[in-house]
């Protein structure tokens, strides 16, 4: 199981702590934060592409294909559903994630076209995909992480 601490610091920034790992979560100056690091949505895209990426590269090597890199360039946009047939109320915002992936390497039109399927497989966007249920409590003050 996978346990994230984050601690708030001065401002709006804050310090994620995944094993060994720091990094420092902010929002930008115009709406409050310090920019000492990426925003809560980039860190999601990084890990979207980050995930992307590495299922990529794992089924190559798999394959013995012949992939020199992978590039995953996303975007996060949230859009108004106006039309929305299965939203209950006109009301409703719909978030889009577009990802650009770009494969370099020695590889024909039928590989490129599979590692596109593959990319599909990602499990932080399966993630992403589901209903995700999140449970949330307020711990006592001498209480750090999940139970």
């Amino acid at each position: 199981m996978t346990e994230v601490i984050v601690r708030s610091q001065a401002g709006l920034a804050q310090f994620s702590e995944v094993r060994d790992h720091r990094v420092t979560v902010d929002e930008p100056v115009e709406v409050g934060g310090l920019d000492l690091g990426p925003n809560p949505y980039e860190l999601l895209l990084g890990a979207l592409g980050a995930c992307t990426a590495m299922t990529i590269e794992l089924y190559a090597r798999r394959k013995g294909w012949s992939l020199d890199s992978v590039v995953v360039a996303l975007r996060h946009e949230r859009m108004h559903a106006r039309d929305c047939a299965e939203c209950e109320t006109s009301d409703v915002f719909l978030d889009r994630i577009s990802k650009a992936i770009t494969l370099s390497g020695d590889l024909s039109q039928e590989q490129r076209l599979r590692l596109g399927e593959i990319a599909e497989r990602c499990p932080v966007q399966r993630t992403l995909q589901r209903q995700v249920i999140i449970d949330s409590q307020v711990e006592p003050n001498d209480r750090v992480g999940p139970p």
